[in-house]
């Protein structure tokens, strides 16, 4: 079996096992069997840190049902390999070459050399970053909902945060915390660190360790590292003027809110449709060139080797670059003064190219079943899923089960990756030996 068959199968594995758990009856707060179309979809969004929900996650689940949802989260934050081999180790289990090799293409490391290692970096960033969100969360949620309930609202929130997830147990999702500051920052921050990639994380903790030790020699950032936080920065910057522009007049989003309120709000919608999925209005309320502006971010979404989906970051750089290089006249892509690799060009293209297919596809299968529904909340809820968003203009319930199913496999592949997943049905291509000669085109 193929690496890649094997991450995608556990991934339907790992979704299979928590349809079940939540299908049980003392999952649900009536204490009855649940709907499998619910527990399947609430499972797949979970595993695929997406938070779409066809259910009030709050009242239609029981404490046990949501401490399942919340360890599928984690499981599939981790990525499927990542916390099976977190649990070998735990277990003391020999890791051997086909296991190091499937943690390398699934982080998408360059070598096998130090992938335990790397295991490790990741659940210890990740624990850290959970329990730092924890007691962020907690001064908020204890003086509201006392300690029982502040403890575990702040768990929860902690995680769903780091993951890019957005289940809420809150019904409206968190506009009733529009104004907390600390609430605001804090889960900002984690999505944040959450989307910008393991390996520009551990870029920043070395840089911060030797400022802190005083070490004199100069630390060299990846490129990868100052591609994503460039762009990163730059996405934030962007989303947040055009929200701000966008619906600063909007009485039933920001209109009615002071400057500062404003911004605030702007920003966190700027960061939450980079796959964060948090609402602190309701998105339904937004007027069309916000949604056009929400799914384009949505797609772009998350970086490399993070908790987010999308196109992710790098490839938007290196399809821009590659226009860039087209209009200058040259023939190489650069970017800081490095030149991309033909291959890699070729992957951006073909991982922008399945995306597109994959969501014009969803898009149109969802609008034969549902006729009712309007383009645009079609597109946006297509998008949400595929980039594992999961904000929602408010038709995740009323949808039909076949548009139900569509959207689990649309959350799937935008899990696993389009091209991982096309790898995984297609299987390995030996590379031929016959080289074809040129021949020109004509293009646009």
């Amino acid at each position: 079996m193929t690496f890649s068959r094997t991450i995608c199968l556990g991934f339907l594995a790992v979704i299979a096992v928590g349809t079940i758990l939540l299908m049980i009856p003392f999952s649900t707060r009536n204490g009855t069997w649940n709907d499998p179309i619910v527990a399947l979809f609430t499972s797949t969004s979970a595993v695929c840190v997406t938070g779409l929900s066809v259910v009030d996650i709050g009242t239609y689940f029981s404490f046990w049902g949501q401490l399942f949802i919340l360890i599928l989260l984690q499981v599939g934050g981790l990525g499927y390999m990542t916390a099976t081999t977190f649990l070998f180790l735990l277990l003391g289990r020999k890791f051997g070459l086909q296991e190091k090799m499937a943690v390398q293409q699934s982080l998408e490391k360059p070598g096998i050399q130090g992938s335990l290692q790397l295991v490790r970096s990741i659940v210890t960033t990740t624990f850290i970053f959970e329990f730092l969100g924890f007691f962020l969360f907690l001064p908020v949620f204890q003086r509201d909902y006392g300690w029982t309930r502040g403890i575990w609202y702040s768990i929860f929130y902690s995680i769903n945060s780091w993951t890019n997830a957005s289940f809420s147990l809150f019904k409206d999702g968190l506009i009733r915390y529009q104004s907390s500051v600390l609430l605001n920052l804090a889960i900002a921050f984690l999505i944040i660190c959450g989307g910008i990639g393991y390996q520009v994380i551990l870029e920043i903790s070395v840089w911060v360790g030797n400022v802190i030790m005083r070490k004199p020699e100069k630390n060299i950032f990846s490129l990868n590292f100052k591609v994503v936080t460039s762009t990163t920065l730059i996405l934030l910057i962007f989303g947040t003027v055009a929200f701000y522009l966008s619906e600063f007049k909007n009485p039933d989003t920001i209109g009615h809110l002071s400057l500062s309120q404003k911004l605030m709000v702007a920003g966190f919608i700027s960061v939450s449709t980079r796959t964060g999925g948090f609402n602190t209005i309701d998105i339904s309320q937004l007027n069309t060139a916000s949604l056009f502006i929400a799914i384009a971010l949505m797609f772009i979404g998350a970086s490399p080797n993070s908790m987010g989906g999308g196109i992710k970051t790098t490839t938007l750089r290196i399809l821009t670059s590659c226009t860039t290089a087209v209009l200058q006249g040259k023939e190489q892509v650069l970017m800081y003064q490095r030149q991309i690799p033909v291959s890699l060009i070729l992957k951006a293209v073909g991982v922008a190219v399945g995306s597109l297919g994959v969501v014009i596809l969803a898009t149109t299968l969802i609008a034969f079943t549902d006729l009712e529904l309007n383009f645009l909340q079609i597109l946006f809820e297509v998008v949400s899923a595929f980039a594992t968003v999961g904000l929602s203009t408010g038709i995740t319930a009323i949808l039909s089960v076949p548009a139900k199913l569509i959207l689990v496999v649309t959350m799937y592949i935008g899990r696993v990756g389009v091209l991982l997943f096309m790898s995984a049905i297609i299987g390995y291509s030996p590379p031929s030996v016959v080289e074809y000669p040129e021949e020109n085109l004509l293009l646009g």
